[in-house]
């Protein structure tokens, strides 16, 4: 595999760009003159078995949740390189598991990543594609929990919040719960809870209309702020799960919230409508104006979601798969 002609921005999408652009660079690595290369220097782990032992080594001091393998890098100058301390990166090459079109797992999340950032305004990890020497693609994404004194700021996700555990609930235990749930934690742990529950509305809806299946309790959390309360951390982990996996309407088992399933459109039409929407939004305290606008902005980004995903770094096959999916979820919030 050689590495990809690019033609626009690894990070942004924006077009007429061979790597990435001074917009991206300021985000990703904090300064518009830096000049990191959208290649890595070294291959993928898995192929040279030095090589691999570096990776997996470096991979057991890496503090970060999830079962997908990463990797710490830290940036020195303009150079990305494989560190066990004080990382300022972490990188996601293709996971070693058996979904569907696996390999496409970097660009999903890229392309995700940079519509609810761009599009929804939703804060996000700053992100991008990188590539091996080789070719192979991988995920890039700066690490938002230190603070400029290099101290970290204290970060507690949703499971955790609620107690949830594999010990207490087994395997599942990040999905046991209902959104409900959720904003219940951010209007007792955040003084500006009204406005951070907006911000979560507007995280759910987009997870619903991205079919993100993984959007459990450990993919939310609360973060520190400079001024010591908490707000909802940048959102991280964002992808089209419906591209490797046949998954459920939502990532948690109790959905929006218990008993969301009797409301009278999802009866009615046996998926989640704008009236869910509505609904939910009135038990979390989202005044409905407020829910109404999110729903119509969110409608209203079909048509550039769609031309971002085709300026991605996904196939051919994974574009076309994603579009229908995502042209699906937005029919049925428009749904009576």
């Amino acid at each position: 595999m050689n590495p990809p002609r690019i033609k626009y921005c690894a990070s942004t999408l924006q077009p007429d760009f061979s790597t990435y652009s001074p917009v991206a660079q300021l985000a990703l690595f904090g300064s518009r003159s830096k000049k990191v290369s959208h290649i890595l220097p070294i291959g993928p782990p898995g192929k040279d078995p030095e090589l691999t032992r570096e990776f997996n080594e470096k991979r057991k001091t890496i503090s970060i949740s999830g079962v997908q393998e990463k990797y710490s890098l830290q940036l020195v100058r303009n150079n990305l390189s494989l560190t066990s301390t004080r990382g300022t990166h972490i990188l996601k090459p293709i996971p070693n598991e058996r979904l569907e079109r696996i390999e496409e797992m970097p660009a999903n999340e890229h392309v995700t990543m940079q519509i609810a950032r761009q599009l929804f305004g939703i804060k996000t990890a700053a992100c991008g594609m990188i590539f091996f020497n080789d070719g192979t693609p991988a995920y890039i994404t700066r690490r938002f929990d230190y603070k400029p004194d290099g101290t970290k700021y204290q970060i507690e996700d949703f499971a955790t919040l609620l107690g949830k555990s594999p010990e207490r609930e087994g395997d599942d235990f990040k999905y046991n719960a209902s959104y409900e749930e959720m904003a219940a934690l951010i209007k007792k742990y955040v003084p500006a809870a009204a406005v951070e529950l907006i911000k979560f509305f507007r995280m759910v809806l987009f997870n619903y209309l991205f079919a993100n299946g993984d959007a459990h309790l450990k993919n939310f959390a609360l973060m520190e702020s400079d001024h010591g309360d908490y707000l909802l951390a940048p959102a991280y982990d964002l992808l089209c799960t419906a591209l490797h996996i046949d998954d459920a309407n939502l990532a948690l088992h109790e959905g929006l919230y218990e008993g969301d399933i009797d409301e009278d459109s999802f009866k009615k039409h046996g998926v989640y409508t704008a009236q869910s929407f509505m609904v939910f939004a009135a038990r979390i305290g989202v005044k409905a104006s407020i829910a109404e606008q999110i729903i119509e902005e969110s409608k209203a980004a079909l048509s550039p979601s769609l031309d971002f995903i085709e300026r991605s770094f996904l196939s051919s096959e994974a574009k076309e798969k994603y579009k229908e999916t995502l042209k699906e979820r937005i029919n049925r919030i428009s749904l009576h």
